[in-house]
């Protein structure tokens, strides 16, 4: 298959209308959706979007690549559009964006696109093409452009293996050798961009290199031992985990994706040089972080807190989800009825591992896998001395650190023991001391505490009640998916493990669902102060806000943080407090308009929810400006 079996000509929008980030995606999605590529608009741009809260598809060097792979997809396919203006990306570089190639991969497909969509990124790094399609006036100059540009990747391509295949000549002058994992969260377009840029920078540094990239369609061009074990240097530019205990004794630069497109000169001459620390693992996988600079305390310690919540959260909603339906059985069959008794069964084993996992998990975060064992151990233990969720934290970060500083201890012992340490000397110790303080420390501290707060949150007076709400209600859209998002939707979570009440995820929830639901209402009362494609993305709001996505309003509070984020906190905090004042409790931890139905006063959280979102979108209308006066 060729690039341009998939780059159609009837796709490509040559002057693009949108002069936003979202009005060009919006823009380019339309086309898709007009030749039958995708078949539901709302499910494929959140695909997209999702994508582009995780890192900015923006590449830099004045192209964006935003790319979904999902149900919304009938065929693989490249829409190519200009912008001769130029957007606000939120470029890599922080430079207009001209060139845009949004990908539509289908789900359950087989590889072939994924190979066209890494020689698309591949290609793209070449200067001159870059400069060819600026000046492009029709899409079939487009097609010409790739068709050349394919023909003489290849030709090189097969001057390099002639090349290889060549016997070297004894005198040959030995030059530095690097290696590289490129990988990015998808594995589509940044994986492959930063490969090529990559290698262009080595050849033009006269310097060897191998790249290894970990992409949708798998690990391609793997290191060998012989490699890994001659290279100067290893650069890690990748945005997800990878496999780092290979690379044991070698000098590692860890960096982003990003930086291995825009910074490659720079990880090719740190490789060289050995200016990364040496890394010392026992067999162990580790996480990529963002930088080789050392992070921040906080920042560390809420990479940790996230890592232990992701992994819990589908405990949380699967969970919690089952058991809340299993109440309307109770109430329509009785507590005899084997629909309530096998629904709350399988419920009640999934919340059984809420706080192993959570604890487990962090400690894994902080101190990889030999903090597992520990960290859900120490879980466990919170859970029997009724330590609740605040011991499920303390457990998981004690087993981390503890597993951190155990490897420090351990670390003369003659390397013969290397292999004892993993299977025997860290288990057993990191068990043993975690278990002792959880045990006669930290389980019986945490359980008073635990104990005293459950019945502070049961004794709240109505005036304090509302104010807990509106506080976690505003939480909520202050960052609408960020730390302070997060840390509101976590502390709701730890009061429903411990308690099963589920008033204040009613709180939460209300608040997390107002910020893209006001902006959706706003954009249909308030057509002036919203452009053609706004309006047309306020519909797709809605739907995610019905279905408690927050993130839905990130593009709009990008544009206009002051006015969006604003008015979105008046109205979420609003209606938090309305859910505590009315004492509305849902027993689900997620799902929107689609749990209401397991509220115990369902109608009450739909008039709250109803106040706060009409307050944010007037709000939010009255104070944004007809749109033919914005500057």
């Amino acid at each position: 298959m060729k690039i341009n079996d998939i780059l159609l000509k009837e796709l490509m929008v040559m002057d693009l209308k949108g002069t936003t980030k979202e009005g060009v995606i919006d823009e380019m999605i339309a086309s898709l959706s007009a030749n039958g590529i995708i078949n539901d608009t709302a499910v494929y741009k959140e695909g997209i979007m999702k994508r582009e809260a995780q890192t900015s598809t923006g590449l830099g060097d004045g192209i964006a690549m935003p790319h979904a792979k999902n149900k919304a997809v009938n065929k693989a396919a490249v829409v190519f559009a200009k912008s001769e203006a130029g957007v606000d990306y939120a470029s890599l570089d922080g430079q207009p964006a001209h060139l845009f190639f949004m990908i539509a991969a289908p789900d359950g497909a087989n590889n072939v696109h994924l190979e066209v969509l890494a020689s698309l990124s591949r290609l793209l790094i070449n200067p001159d093409l870059l400069a060819s399609l600026k000046k492009a006036k029709t899409p079939e100059e487009v097609q010409a452009l790739f068709a050349a540009a394919e023909a003489a990747r290849e030709a090189k391509e097969k001057a390099e293996m002639a090349a290889k295949a060549a016997p070297v000549a004894p005198t040959e002058t030995k030059r530095p050798f690097v290696i590289a994992v490129t990988a990015c969260p998808t594995g589509i377009a940044h994986t492959y961009m930063a490969e090529d840029s990559l290698k262009l920078m080595a050849e033009k540094m006269g310097v060897d290199i191998r790249v290894e990239t970990n992409g949708s369609d798998g690990v391609k061009n793997a290191l060998t031992a012989e490699e890994i074990r001659r290279a100067d240097g290893v650069i890690i530019a990748a945005d997800k985990k990878v496999e780092l205990a290979r690379f044991n004794g070698k000098h590692v630069l860890q960096r982003p994706v990003s930086d291995g497109i825009n910074k490659a000169e720079e990880l090719i001459t740190k490789a060289i040089k050995q200016e990364a620390p040496i890394l010392n693992v026992e067999g162990d996988s580790f996480a990529v972080s963002g930088s080789d600079e050392k992070p921040s305390i906080i920042g560390g310690v809420y990479k940790d807190l996230m890592n232990g919540i992701s992994h819990m959260l589908p405990f949380v909603v699967g969970g919690g989800i089952l058991i809340a339906i299993s109440f309307l059985f109770e109430s329509s069959f009785g507590a005899d009825s084997p629909l309530f008794l096998s629904f709350m069964a399988i419920g009640g084993a999934a919340f059984q591992f809420l706080i192993p996992i959570l604890a487990g998990y962090i400690a894994m975060s902080i101190a990889d896998r030999p903090g597992l064992l520990p960290g859900m151990a120490g879980g466990f233990l919170a859970v029997s001395a009724n330590a609740g969720f605040l011991g499920g934290l303390v457990a998981g970060f004690m087993a981390g650190y503890i597993m951190v500083y155990l490897k420090k201890a351990f670390k003369g012992l003659p390397r013969a023991l290397d292999g004892l340490k993993t299977i025997l000397l860290y288990p057993v110790f990191g068990l043993l001391i975690t278990g002792l303080l959880m045990y006669f420390i930290v389980g019986p501290i945490f359980s008073t505490i635990n104990t005293a707060m459950i019945g502070v949150l049961e004794n709240l007076g109505t005036g304090n009640a509302v104010l807990l709400g509106a506080v976690l209600g505003g939480m909520m859209a202050i960052d609408m998916g960020g730390p302070f998002n997060k840390a509101a939707y976590a502390f709701s979570i730890g009061v429903f493990t411990d308690t099963g009440d589920g008033k204040l995820m009613a709180a939460v929830m209300a608040g997390g669902m107002i910020p893209p639901l006001a902006i959706g209402i706003a954009t249909l009362l308030f057509k002036n102060k919203f452009s053609d494609i706004e309006q047309k993305s306020g519909l797709s709001n809605i739907l995610l806000g019905l279905s408690f996505i927050t993130e839905g309003a990130i593009p709009f509070a990008a544009a206009d943080p002051m006015r969006v984020i604003a008015s979105s906190i008046l109205g979420s905090a609003v209606a938090g407090g309305l859910t505590q004042l009315w004492h509305v409790s849902i027993p689900a931890p997620h799902g929107g308009i689609f749990v209401i139905t397991l509220a115990n006063h369902p109608l009450m959280f739909l008039l709250a929810l109803l106040i706060g979102t009409v307050i944010s979108a007037l709000t939010l209308g009255f104070w944004k400006k007809p749109i033919e006066q914005v500057k």
